[in-house]
């Protein structure tokens, strides 16, 4: 919006012009100009800010999943960061890369197409490096991947493509499906070169060595769902969960986990001579009296006394009584 002028300003521009010193014709014509813009057909816009915004959104939620899960595979920390959202043509992306290079060609259904996870080849070495029990550094001297180490990083991907799931979640419900790996980038042509795309890079640090992740979205697979790629839609559609639901969750996910559960007959000590002399028929005395309660372990705690028993056949404990944590 232009600026308001003051009454002053005003009676000076109608004095300049009576006196000639502006010319009237020549504010009318830089007016009526057009303002022309180009356009490259050979790379039509069909992402726009706001589109590549939510896509942004969508893969920082996915770089934290990798933050955490992949610990817990490589045993270091690793750091993960959103560095940019682009759009661009396909042949951009597979120009720009190198051989050998870890590509990942994932089925996106319920959407048609494909996409392609690339991890940088340093990245790679080390990952392999450290899943072998390594210090977790790459190669000095960059080589072709070998059989095991491709299954290795299969792993990997096959991990990075299950993480993909929670991040559309607000979008469409997907079933990613790592199809292959390729590690030339000639023989991932999964769509046209003259089609867009849009690029997300992440830069990924696990311990000291640092490379990037690069997402590759065609359009023909996201064409389905472009409408939803706005920031209205996806804080719109966000799942709010009350507590109730999400002490039902918490309940339902720790009823399921085991723990072990141990039954004391009774403590000794013996000197080391004797457990070595120790004979068939020998008796160790323990602590306890035969008509004494047993103590239950769960875990390391104390839970439970009981009496010892047999059913069908096997040895068991019957439960006298529940050992409160305030006792």
């Amino acid at each position: 919006m232009s600026d308001v002028l003051s009454q002053h300003e005003i009676d000076n521009l109608l004095a300049a012009i009576s006196s000639g010193e502006l010319d009237a014709d020549e504010f009318k014509h830089t007016t009526t100009e057009k303002q022309i813009k180009n356009y490259d057909f050979k790379r039509p816009s069909k992402f726009s800010k706001e589109h590549l915004r939510t896509l942004n959104i969508i893969f920082e939620h996915y770089g934290r999943l990798l933050a955490t899960n992949l610990p817990a595979y490589l045993r270091k920390n690793v750091q993960v960061e959103v560095v940019n959202a682009e759009a661009v043509t396909y042949s951009e992306f597979t120009n720009a890369l190198s051989n050998p290079v870890l590509l990942g060609i994932i089925d996106f259904a319920p959407l048609d197409g494909q996409i392609i996870i690339e991890l940088a080849d340093n990245l790679g070495y080390a990952i392999i490096d450290r899943m072998l029990g390594g210090a977790g550094y790459p190669l000095e001297k960059v080589r072709d991947f070998s059989e095991i180490e491709m299954s290795i990083i299969e792993r990997i991907f096959n991990i990075c493509t299950n993480l993909l799931r929670e991040p559309w979640i607000n979008v469409i419900e997907i079933e990613p499906r790592l199809m292959r790996i390729e590690t030339n980038s000639q023989f991932a042509q999964i769509i046209s070169p003259s089609e867009m795309i849009s690029i997300i890079t992440m830069n990924i640090k696990t311990g000291n060595v640092e490379g990037m992740m690069n997402i590759c979205l065609p359009y023909v697979c996201l064409e389905k769902v472009i409408d939803k790629l706005n920031t209205k839609y996806w804080y719109s559609t966000m799942k709010l969960r009350d507590e109730k639901s999400y002490k039902e969750l918490i309940e339902i996910a720790i009823s399921k986990a085991k723990v072990p559960i141990r039954a004391i007959l009774g403590k000794s000590t013996i000197s080391v001579n004797d457990f070595l002399n120790m004979q068939k028929g020998d008796i160790i005395k323990l602590n306890t009296k035969v008509d004494d309660e047993l103590v239950v372990y769960v875990g390391n705690i104390n839970k439970f006394t009981a009496l010892p028993g047999a059913s069908s056949g096997v040895y068991a404990v019957k439960i006298s009584s529940i050992i409160r944590g305030e006792e």
